[in-house]
């Protein structure tokens, strides 16, 4: 005999019932004999009823608690899942408030300053990843045991000369491109002239700059220098303007070949030439090594500055890390938005309408083959933009700088010009990282009075403060970027210098759906190998940014 189930029981009842149900006659055929209304069916109906009743009695009392029973099981299922879910999503939660801290839309804001939450920065941040795992050393510096071959001043094959254009880092390159083509000559080079030009108007001369004895006794065995032309040449002014003694067409990272054919026979013939011009008009990868290297011996070792340009950037990096009592890192940051920077880049920037429109004239003026009518410039822009070849802008670089981790209380201090768009542009910036400083504002007026008479002196003050820094940050290319980083690198990687990813800020501070969280995995990762760690070299690489061969050797 089965046993009794009370599912089961229910189902057979359910189907009786609704097999019932689809026989039974239709409500309005009342005088239907087969209908439970029918008189004489009364009575058969009421014990039917009585039956009925008794069934469900049974049943009810039978299914009842089992029902209650998985209701309540479903019901506890069902907190316990909801209740998970709760703590689950109170977890996320509390972790995306946590991560985002350090978040500047997040930073409460008194007046125009922004109270930020105080974050610990990590030690990460002010250390090259990997750089004790780097097995490279300097090696260009000079021999004391080296013994000097070369022939006398007057058996070399004859004189260079060049001026230094442009600014103080390019005159540098310049000099070291000078001293290598003398090399490659067997030339006399003249102590190079620092010249002065549209845009650095100023009248600075090498000495002025550069210590011309530790110059001249560094590399006294592998050029020779001297400080003046020869007094037996009588034309000295017209040294630059005699087309006879002038060597042009000099073509953009020359080949040393190229000066042994071209150059090297009207040196002999002359006697004295001068070189014009003589900005990246040596190659990298198509020089001899040791030509190289002694591209690095000039740069690192024999171009110093003077004492007193040395002893007031010592100051100012002891001030930087003395500013709250108490030793502490900082960082370099080298902020390329100048006017004419703006302006040459001939990107598109955050601006009222007034100063796009003084920029477009500015720009008219100033490079009119290249505004042309100006129509192209938008699409222009765009395109710059995306592949990461725009300056940026100081709002950006402190969005960049927080979402690598930095925070308020990182003390920066700036090698810059004048920014464009003044004390506006740098809010954001100075919001964000108010312990932000210059070298004007490090040091007392008199103190830097000495200096103001030679731009290039100012720029010198912070070309040596950004190299000492604990991390040095480039915002644009250049010629100072690069000699920083090399220089950073040539001294064994150990000191962090970030090169930011333009391309993927620009593409990431587009992009309105893009959460602060995502943001800054991505600026994290990506710069990662971005902070000065040796890179292989490859053809025509900047040996200026990248010394590693032959510069450097492995320990």
């Amino acid at each position: 005999m089965a046993t009794y189930s009370p599912k089961r029981a229910a189902a057979e009842f359910r189907h009786s019932s609704s097999g019932g149900a689809r026989s039974t006659p239709s409500p309005m055929k009342r005088d239907d004999a087969t209908s439970p209304l029918a008189p004489e069916n009364i009575a058969d109906s009421r014990d039917r009823r009585v039956r009925v009743r008794s069934f469900f009695s049974f049943f009810n009392l039978q299914s009842l608690d089992e029902s209650r029973v998985y209701a309540h099981v479903c019901n506890s299922k069902i907190a316990v899942f909801a209740i998970g879910v709760l703590i689950l999503v109170g977890l996320v939660s509390v972790s995306s408030v946590f991560n985002r801290f350090s978040a500047p839309y997040l930073c409460k804001k008194d007046g125009i300053v922004l109270r930020c939450p105080r974050v610990k920065e990590p030690t990460s941040l002010w250390e090259n990843p990997y750089s004790a795992t780097t097995s490279w050393k300097p090696c260009s510096e000079r021999r004391n045991n080296a013994i000097a071959d070369l022939p006398s001043e007057n058996d070399t094959v004859g004189y260079i000369f060049i001026h230094a254009e442009g600014g103080l880092n390019q005159q540098r390159i310049a000099i070291c491109n000078a001293v290598a083509v003398a090399k490659i000559l067997n030339a006399t080079l003249i102590l190079p002239v620092l010249k002065q030009d549209q845009i650095w108007k100023d009248q600075t001369k090498f000495e002025d700059i550069f210590d011309v004895d530790h110059f001249i006794e560094y590399l006294k065995n592998d050029v020779r220098i001297v400080r003046d032309i020869p007094e037996w040449f009588t034309d000295k002014a017209e040294l630059f303007t005699n087309i006879r003694r002038t060597v042009k067409n000099i073509p953009k990272y020359a080949p040393a070949q190229f000066y042994i054919d071209n150059v090297l026979p009207r040196i002999k013939e002359k006697k004295i030439m001068s070189l014009k011009p003589f900005v990246d008009r040596l190659g990298y990868d198509n020089v001899p090594p040791e030509i190289n290297k002694l591209r690095c011996r000039v740069n690192y070792h024999a171009l110093q500055f003077l004492p007193e340009i040395e002893h007031m950037a010592d100051q100012l990096v002891s001030r930087m890390r003395n500013r709250t009592n108490s030793t502490n890192p900082f960082m370099a940051l080298h902020l390329r938005f100048e006017k004419g920077m703006v302006g040459l880049s001939f990107c598109d920037f955050v601006a009222t309408r007034l100063e796009k429109v003084l920029m477009a004239m500015y720009r008219m003026k100033e490079w009119p083959r290249r505004f042309k009518d100006g129509s192209h410039l938008w699409s222009l822009a765009l395109q710059k933009r995306k592949e990461g070849r725009c300056p940026l802008e100081p709002g950006e670089v402190a969005v960049m700088l927080r979402a690598m981790g930095y925070t308020k209380e990182t003390h920066i201090y700036v090698a810059s010009g004048q920014v464009y768009g003044g004390q506006n542009r740098m809010a954001p910036l100075r919001n964000m990282f108010p312990n932000l400083v210059t070298k004007e504002e490090l040091a007392g007026k008199e103190e830097l009075d000495g200096f103001r008479k030679h731009v290039t002196s100012l720029a010198a003050l912070d070309f040596l403060v950004c190299l000492k820094s604990d991390v040095f940050v480039m915002t644009h290319g250049g010629n100072f970027a690069k000699l920083i980083i090399g220089a950073r690198r040539y001294m064994g990687h150990r000191q962090k210098s970030i090169k930011p990813d333009k391309g993927l800020l620009s593409k990431s501070l587009g992009d309105p759906y893009m959460g602060w969280a995502t943001f800054v995995e991505d600026v994290i990762v990506t710069h990662q190998t971005r902070t000065g760690l040796p890179e292989e070299t490859f053809p025509n690489y900047d040996i200026w940014e990248n010394p590693l061969t032959p510069c450097m050797c492995r320990t």
